[in-house]
């Protein structure tokens, strides 16, 4: 959150305690009041001046996908984007800090989660149990229902595309359809942060191309996986969005299979908890 104060044409990002110089700089005369010692800086007027004082809504989009751009093949007929969404005015510290200490508690690192390895057990992943991959999965289920997030999957069938250029248009199309339906949500926020991990460059140009047109307060960050665990949270968002695509289609794999056995798990024990914080 930061404070804005508009001084009629001019937009100015101060503290209480910078006023004095920008209003000298101005040529303005101010008063103020001396404080207690409490730390707070001083009530002030500025002379001559009408003062506005109001809040910045900044609105992060953290993104995933899942596939890519190439031809149609049988381990990879679709493709997935997830955007997870958080207002930055609600704080997640304290659940970050939970998760960390759930995952400490199961006895691994609080490192990068990253879904799909924990599901195949691949990587740091390999020397663990299921039991104790799933337990490791559940804590960051349980960290999506207590953070005030919202998300979106937009799932694209490769074979009703003809080539890349079609993926890019059909995905252009599909983001650009959501953004309309949910305008007013998105035009409540005076900033909207793009978090990504440029994993694709034609995923990158999409959303440059297509954000950009739609929202004028649009900025793009490159993201790394382990500084974020909102991103951590949007991949395991979007691998359930394909996993639950793949079982729906009995098609999948033998390591989905062992971890969640079936659709009616997946759709009782994950679906269900996730599809609450949707936006369709």
């Amino acid at each position: 959150m930061v404070l804005l104060i508009r001084l009629d044409f001019f937009l100015i990002f101060a503290y209480t305690a910078n006023i004095r110089v920008v209003a000298t700089q101005l040529g303005l005369a101010v008063w103020s009041w001396p404080t207690g010692g409490g730390g707070i800086p001083p009530p002030f007027v500025l002379s001559g001046l009408r003062m506005e004082v109001g809040v910045i809504r900044r609105l992060s989009i953290f993104v995933d996908e899942s596939g890519d751009f190439g031809n149609i093949q049988p381990h990879s007929p679709y493709y997935l984007v997830t955007m997870l969404f958080h207002d930055q005015d609600k704080d997640i510290a304290f659940d970050n800090a939970a998760l960390d200490a759930n995952i400490r508690a199961i006895g691994f690192d609080p490192l990068s989660l990253h879904t799909g390895p924990i599901i195949r057990r691949e990587g740091y992943y390999r020397r663990h149990v299921k039991d104790m991959r799933k337990k490791l999965l559940r804590s960051l289920l349980a960290y999506c229902q207590h953070v005030p997030i919202r998300y979106t999957t937009m799932i694209i069938e490769k074979k009703e595309c003809v080539g890349v250029i079609g993926l890019i248009a059909k995905l252009s199309k599909h983001i650009s359809t959501f953004i309309n339906t949910h305008l007013e949500y998105f035009q409540a926020f005076d900033e909207i942060v793009v978090y990504y991990d440029d994993g694709q460059i034609e995923l990158t140009r999409v959303l440059t191309s297509t954000l950009t047109v739609l929202m004028s307060n649009v900025t793009f960050r490159l993201v790394k996986p382990s500084d974020y665990k909102l991103f951590q949270l949007a991949d395991m968002l979007c691998t359930l969005e394909l996993v639950a695509m793949k079982f729906q289609a009995k098609t999948p794999s033998r390591s989905e299979l062992d971890f969640f056995h079936s659709y009616r798990d997946l759709n009782r024990n994950y679906l269900k908890v996730i599809r609450k914080k949707r936006l369709y």
